[in-house]
């Protein structure tokens, strides 16, 4: 059988498309330039359509007819006219890569920058995030994450509305603009994850449910029908979105995948598609790693096949998120209902998960299971994200909900954990601007839906504020960075703070490694004491999450302090500590030392 879905140039003007179309009786190729010809496709088993068209280069465009009616491709790699327009023949092997050498970082070494295309830059384009990379790697950062590009409708979206997984969005650039930027990143050293989603397809120009059974009713998700994984039809569902990843590894040398919301993947086959991916991606000849994000605390997502787990390589911990962010912003909405004292946070830094097991309040049933011999760069901890800033509905930054020291606060806390950090995009200056949700729908009716859920979604959570409209383009032009700032104090020195605890991070042994059980953690009044180690290389950092000054006994021997986020260098108009264990409120101390423990 034909090893590729959608159309492959096989050189010298040979095109192969290859679809699975189960559901029509006839399926035509419908090229529409360069010149228009309609080419019967041959019928392979299991509902598989097949051409090989001569005369065919890249860039002509094409349907498929389905029984008369067209349809672009459901593997289109391009659609340069929109979701509604028709598919584009694109030649992966015109790119010259000259990302050879590249070595990904390992798992480890991972500091992601989430940004979204959109938004970033005014442009909102792929090239225009290039002048942006040297900076994000003078940061300190490994690795950018792009939030989906997969081709949505009109050209304001988060990307979670894509309809064409295949295709990079022809308005932020295309393939080409994506294949640039990667080639890009990799030449400052930095490693791309990509957002994708598997567990629904976006409502506007959806035409998978035309060609075969790729939903299924047997299951619902919150952003729509779910994906069928597991019902009749589901080993070429399963394909599709295989090769898909595949794709953006071989073709876009992407180095890295975050599974959107993996709960949303509903599926009860013995051997789950979560799995059949990771077999696929391990047996990869590309190295491609997996990131699940999702809120289930559930420790077989991370686990080795082999014993039982799904085998994914590391999975997001929205308990940490929870329990710093209602700790030090007082919010108690949501899933934060759950969190709010320096304990939850002890314990999602001594384990990751907070809730493992326990009753919760929020979900009404106990939740969760242990993290504790998880290890630490198999858990990503972010103190913000695109989903924890925009889906408030005024879409306010952390740096917007508390004051600079706490802000530093935060950045200490999540930059010198022993996991894999995540910042979101213009936190390391203190950007300003909100991130709103936002989309440019061309369906009147699908808009108001839109409208309407989202001010469901905050009531349900006791949301009373007003909320922007998310069709208004202006809800879309105000969620852009403002570069400016970047320039200017406070933010020019909470930049340098955060360059300055990445170099740490990097430089210093004991906070290098993620070992967990390399730490100790402990709590006396407000402040967080967190001691770790590496060999002979010790180091304590100490987390006053109070108003007030404390001081703290250090552990016995001789300690040479490091840093202190009360120092006038990173704005602080607070007394630096001066002296060991003592801590500024709001504010955080690291001391090391060499030597036997």
């Amino acid at each position: 059988m034909p090893t590729k879905l959608g159309a492959t140039s096989l050189g010298d003007g040979r095109v192969e498309f290859l679809v699975w179309a189960p559901k029509p009786d006839l399926v035509e190729l419908h090229l529409l330039t360069p010149e228009d010809r309609v080419v019967e496709m041959a019928t392979l088993e299991r509902g598989y359509r097949r051409a090989v068209v001569d005369r065919v280069d890249p860039g002509a465009t094409y349907r498929y007819r389905l029984d008369g009616h067209e349809y672009p491709d459901p593997a289109s790699r391009y659609q340069p006219a929109g979701v509604h327009g028709p598919s584009s023949v694109i030649d992966a092997r015109a790119f010259v890569w000259d990302d050879i050498g590249w070595t990904p970082p390992l798992l480890e070494e991972y500091v992601i920058y989430e940004l979204h295309v959109g938004t970033l830059t005014q442009e909102g384009t792929f090239d225009a995030i290039v002048p942006h990379l040297d900076g994000l790697a003078a940061l300190g950062l490994t690795a950018i994450e792009l939030m989906p590009v997969g081709q949505f409708s009109g050209t304001r979206n988060w990307g979670y509305d894509g309809v064409f997984p295949y295709a990079a969005q022809d308005s932020y650039g295309g393939p080409h603009g994506l294949a640039s930027l990667v080639s890009e990143c990799h030449r400052r050293g930095l490693a791309v994850v990509l957002d994708v989603i598997h567990n629904h397809i976006g409502p506007e120009g959806n035409v998978l449910g035309e060609f075969g059974p790729y939903f299924t009713t047997r299951y619902r998700t919150p952003w729509g029908p779910a994906m069928n994984f597991d019902g009749p039809g589901s080993d070429e569902v399963r394909r599709y979105f295989i090769e898909n990843a595949l794709r953006w590894s071989d073709e876009f040398h992407v180095d890295a995948l975050r599974l959107d919301a993996i709960q949303g993947i509903v599926d009860t086959s013995a051997r789950s598609f979560l799995e059949e991916l990771s077999e696929a991606v391990d047996q990869h000849a590309r190295p491609l790693l997996l990131f699940a994000e999702t809120d289930q605390n559930d420790r077989r997502i991370v686990t080795p096949r082999a014993n039982g787990g799904l085998g994914l390589h590391a999975q997001w911990s929205d308990d940490f998120h929870h329990a710093m962010h209602a700790l030090l912003t007082g919010e108690r909405r949501g899933p934060s209902a759950d969190f709010g004292s320096l304990e939850h946070l002890a314990a999602a830094y001594r384990d990751g998960f907070v809730y493992s097991g326990q009753f919760s309040s929020f979900r009404g049933r106990r939740f969760g299971s242990s993290s504790r011999d998880i290890p630490g760069e198999r858990l990503v901890v972010f103190g913000q994200s695109h989903d924890q800033v925009g889906n408030r509905p005024r879409g306010e930054r952390l740096s917007q909900l508390v004051d600079l020291e706490t802000a530093k606060l935060a950045a200490g806390l999540t930059l010198l954990a022993p996991y894999v950090p995540l910042l979101f995009m213009g936190e390391e200056y203190g950007e300003l601007a909100p991130f709103h949700y936002f989309v440019s729908h061309a369906d009147p009716e699908l808009i108001e839906n839109v409208r309407r859920g989202r001010g469901e979604e905050f009531a349900a959570f006791g949301w009373v504020e007003d909320s922007p409209d998310p069709q208004d383009e202006a809800t879309f032009n105000a969620s852009k960075l403002d570069h400016g700032l970047e320039d200017k104090e406070p933010h020019r020195s909470l930049s340098a703070l955060y360059r300055e605890l990445l170099r740490l991070r990097k430089t210093d042994p004991a906070l290098r490694s993620l070992d967990k059980r390399a730490m100790d953690v402990s709590v006396g009044g407000e402040v967080l004491q967190v001691r770790r180690w590496m060999r002979e290389h010790e180091a304590v950092i100490l987390f006053n999450t109070g108003p007030e000054n404390a001081v703290v006994t250090l552990p016995e021997g001789e300690w040479c302090m490091i840093f202190d986020s009360s120092d006038p260098r990173w704005a602080s108009r607070q007394v630096a500590a001066g002296a060991p264990g003592r801590v500024a409120g709001r504010s955080f101390v690291a001391f090391s030392r060499e030597g036997p423990r």
